[in-house]
């Protein structure tokens, strides 16, 4: 897989950790292991523009998910579609603030970030009731996964 980090804010962060977790995600997505995506840190003013050109909301946002090639999970048995992911944006400022609100360190916030960019970059949404459960769940499973083996990596 070819996971590229841009970190165009200078944001200090493991952006290998953040690679570690995107390739964790889509492989027990089962993700074709030749896809591309690519994982953006922007400052507040880009994501703002980003939120409002794409969402039609203002002000910058967490993450926003932009699909390519619309790929969608690999299923037993079959053979995973191969092509480009697309790109997550993640604004380590607002992930910063979500974090202490949580109660839990930044890092953290921006794997939980990652993960649910991915989720939707395969076609998960969260806009109805059954949709969020789903989607949330799947998100909790794989990111406390990920935690519990980034040690052994």
């Amino acid at each position: 897989m070819s996971i590229e980090v841009l970190n165009e804010v200078g944001y200090p962060v493991s952006e290998s950790e953040l690679g570690q977790c995107a390739r964790y995600v889509l492989e027990q997505m089962r993700v074709h292991p030749q896809a591309e995506m690519c994982i953006r840190l922007v400052d507040e003013d880009t994501m703002a523009v980003l939120h409002e050109k794409w969402m039609d909301l203002p002000g910058p946002t967490d993450v926003m998910s932009f699909p390519m090639d619309e790929l969608r999970p690999g299923r037993p048995g079959e053979d995973p579609e191969e092509g480009v992911l697309g790109d997550i944006v993640l604004c380590p400022s607002v992930a910063e603030r979500q974090a202490s609100e949580a109660g839990h360190a930044p890092i953290e916030e921006m794997l939980l970030l990652t993960t649910h960019g991915i989720l939707h970059l395969l076609g998960y949404d969260h806009a109805e009731p059954e949709d969020e459960k789903e989607m949330f769940e799947l998100q909790r499973q794989l990111l406390l996964t990920f935690l519990a083996q980034r040690g052994r990596r």
